[in-house]
This record gives C-alpha cells, sequence and structure tokens, in this order.
C-alpha cells in the first residue's frame, strides 16, 4: 500500500480528559496545512480508547447492551473487521474499559461509585461471546481501567464458566466471593476452538503479592487495606482451585500458603483485577505488548512507505512514555524505517536525551503555547492546530 511521495504520518495516542486519539488526529492534520499530504492513524496502547481508536483506523463499531461493573445495564462496544487476506477469519478488538472499567461506573454525588469487592468483568465477557457469536476467529483484548479484582471470573462467566462453593452453589459476583471458590466447571463453556486469543497490554504485575493485582491496583478502585488483603486471598484461592480442579498451572496453595505460582505469577497475570491471569489460564491467550501489537493490527508499517515524517503524541510525555506506552512504540516502529518522529503533547516532562533516546526528535507541548493547564485541556483543539503549523515551519 503506497502513499502519495513525502507524505506526513500523523499518529496519536489520545489526550486523556481532553481528546481523543482521533479528535488530535484531525486537529493536527488541518494546523499542518492544506498544501501537506497527510495519512492519519490515531492509535492506543489497549488501554482506555483502544476501540475508538481502531475504528477509525477502518475497523466497524459494534455496540450492545451489556452488565456493568456493578451490574447495571451499559452500553458498550467492541470493534470488527472482517478476514483480510490471509487470515482465518475476522477479527475483534475487545477493550475491557468499555464494559467494565472505572469510567462507565455508576456516578454518586462524591464521584465513582466504587465497588471493589462486588464488580465484575461479565461485561467484557458479554462482549466477547458477541464477537464469538459473530464468528470472531480472533480476539484480541485490551486490559486497562478496569474497575474491579474479580480475577477475570465475570468474564469467564459470561462464557458459561461456573464459580462453585462447596454445596456446589453458583458464587456471586466480583473477588471477594472467591475466598469460598470450591471448584470450577467448565463443562458449560462455550466452543472456543479454533479462536485465537490475544491480550495487548504493556502490565507486567503478576496475580498475587506486593506487585500484584489487589495490592498495587486494589486502591485505585477504591479498596482500603483490609479490602486489599481479603482479595489477595480471593484470588489466591482462585488460582490455587484453578489448578487442583483443572490441571491449569495456577498458584499452589498448601495450609493457606501459597507455595507456587504457575501462570498467576506469569508477567500480565495481573493485569485488570486478575482478568490476565484468567486469559492466560482459560483461554490460553498470547500477551503482545500493547502498543507494538496494535500498530501491526492497523498496519502501521505500510503507512510509512514515503513518509517524510510521523508525528505521535499523547495528553502528558513522562517517565511512562518510555515504557512501552503509544509514543515510544510509533518512534520504535518508524525508526525502523527511517522516518523521523516529532510528538506533541499536553505537557512534557522528559529532557532532549531522553526524548532522543526513545526515538523522538522534539516534543512540541501546549504549554508552550499556552502556559495555563486548565486552558490547555479547555482549548486543546485549537492549541494543537498552532502547534502543527509550527512543526510544518519547522520540520517540513
Amino acid at each position: 500500500m503506497s502513499q502519495s511521495p513525502g507524505h506526513v504520518v500523523v499518529a496519536p495516542d489520545k489526550f486523556k480528559g481532553s481528546l481523543s486519539a482521533a479528535e488530535v488526529a484531525a486537529h493536527v492534520a488541518r494546523g499542518l496545512g492544506p498544501g501537506v499530504t497527510v495519512v492519519t492513524l490515531p492509535v492506543a496502547d489497549g488501554g482506555d480508547g483502544t476501540v475508538e481508536a481502531v475504528v477509525a483506523a477502518g475497523f466497524t463499531r459494534v455496540e450492545i447492551q451489556v452488565a456493568g461493573p456493578t451490574g447495571e445495564p451499559v452500553r458498550a462496544a467492541y470493534a470488527w473487521r472482517e478476514a483480510a487476506q490471509g487470515e482465518p477469519g475476522p477479527t475483534a478488538v475487545v477493550e475491557l474499559a468499555e464494559a467494565s472499567g472505572l469510567r462507565v461506573l455508576p456516578q454518586r454525588g462524591d464521584g465513582p461509585g466504587f465497588a471493589p469487592l462486588t464488580a465484575t468483568t461479565r461485561g467484557t465477557g458479554e462482549l466477547v461471546a458477541d464477537a464469538l457469536r459473530r464468528g470472531a476467529r480472533r480476539i484480541v483484548l485490551g486490559l486497562g481501567g478496569s474497575a474491579s479484582t474479580d480475577g477475570g471470573t465475570g468474564m469467564m462467566r459470561a462464557l458459561g464458566v461456573r464459580f462453585l462453593d462447596a454445596e456446589g452453589a453458583e458464587l456471586p459476583e466480583g473477588g471477594a466471593a472467591l475466598r469460598e471458590l470450591d471448584r470450577i466447571d467448565t463443562s458449560g463453556t462455550v466452543p472456543l476452538e479454533g479462536v485465537e486469543f490475544v491480550v495487548a497490554c504493556d502490565v507486567d504485575n503478576p496475580l498475587l503479592g506486593p506487585y500484584g493485582a489487589a495490592a498495587v491496583y486494589g486502591p485505585q478502585k477504591g479498596a482500603g487495606p483490609e479490602e486489599v488483603e481479603l482479595l489477595e486471598r480471593a484470588l489466591a484461592r482462585l488460582a490455587a482451585v484453578a489448578t487442583h480442579t483443572h490441571g491449569l498451572a495456577g498458584a499452589v496453595e498448601h495450609d493457606g500458603v501459597v507455595r507456587s505460582m504457575g501462570v498467576a505469577g506469569m508477567p500480565g497475570a495481573g493485569a485488570a483485577g486478575g482478568t490476565g491471569f484468567a486469559a492466560l489460564a482459560f483461554l490460553r491467550a498470547a500477551f503482545r505488548p500493547g502498543i507494538e501489537y496494535l500498530l501491526d493490527l492497523l498496519g502501521f508499517d505500510r503507512r510509512l512507505d514515503g513518509a517524510r515524517l510521523v508525528i505521535t503524541g499523547e495528553g502528558a510525555l513522562d517517565e511512562q512514555t518510555l515504557h512501552g506506552k503509544a509514543p515510544a512504540g510509533v518512534a520504535s516502529a518508524a525508526a525502523k524505517a527511517g522516518v523521523p518522529v516529532v510528538a506533541v503533547c499536553g505537557r512534557c516532562d522528559l529532557g532532549e536525551e531522553e526524548l532522543n533516546a526513545a526515538g523522538i526528535t522534539a516534543a512540541y507541548p501546549l504549554t508552550a503555547v499556552e502556559p495555563d493547564p486548565a486552558v490547555c485541556l479547555a482549548e486543546a483543539g485549537p492549541l494543537l492546530e498552532r502547534l502543527a503549523e509550527t512543526v510544518a515551519r519547522e520540520r517540513l
């Protein structure tokens, strides 16, 4: 796929709380001016905004009603693409945050209605189930922004798995109930043969321990110290029972102490409140670096053919950017093609050496044209267009 010679590829992530990736790309393209040939490709790294970015790149949006994190119905979407040449069948991109994320929690007067012990990922499983009914042969799971710590059991319930107590009764939804888990019944699981599951995620936390799902991310979901301890025990029970009853390589528990980690100790098992563990153990998913995989899925390399510049960006260029976030992934891919990269951002906390080490020639922050952060947030679009005019003058 060849583009016009000397074109500019605009491939930004979202500016969180301000503009979607597609909106950022549109404003930058407008600011570059009519004399510049622009190819826009909004990107994401598997977290919030992944479906929106993938749809902007050409996938179809499929929206359905599912269970939200506290059980209330919500509208959520996934992205769909019919089989491309050489692919075995259609691909669906499912973003956990769409159905089971913090952003869809019901709002209370004082903020989000956290439910750290009972929140569920069932809605994510309902999105996956819908994609399977439509004939998806590859399902990409973007894990990020989760509101729950249920070990992905809600997702698996929606796919027919039952989590039972010692009396054979099905446990309530949520992570806390897993303390009473006795066995796992997978006999009613929907057919998964021939379906490839890929987790696009840059989180490398294990399921358990001081760097695990409950300890690190539980407080972000409203869990206090006692609730974090309770969820840790519940997730350890899930991993142990998964091993004992189905031969899954989870944690092995003896006298209440986890002795062997297995899948529970794998990088990414703790992603999205332990949903990474469910993806590994029940779906046999492959984990891929989020931005790297999604760039490949969207055909980013093809857009670089004949390009003279890539413009990427996100709300804040900081230390996290250097560890697998979208701008760093875009810069790495562009470097392989020998195309220079600059970045636009809300603010930049990185020095020139750090930017250059990440493959970014220069950064253009909104704060360079408007020092007031509140104005930058409110007027991000017009300010981006002014930045893009500067990029055009200096780089094209």
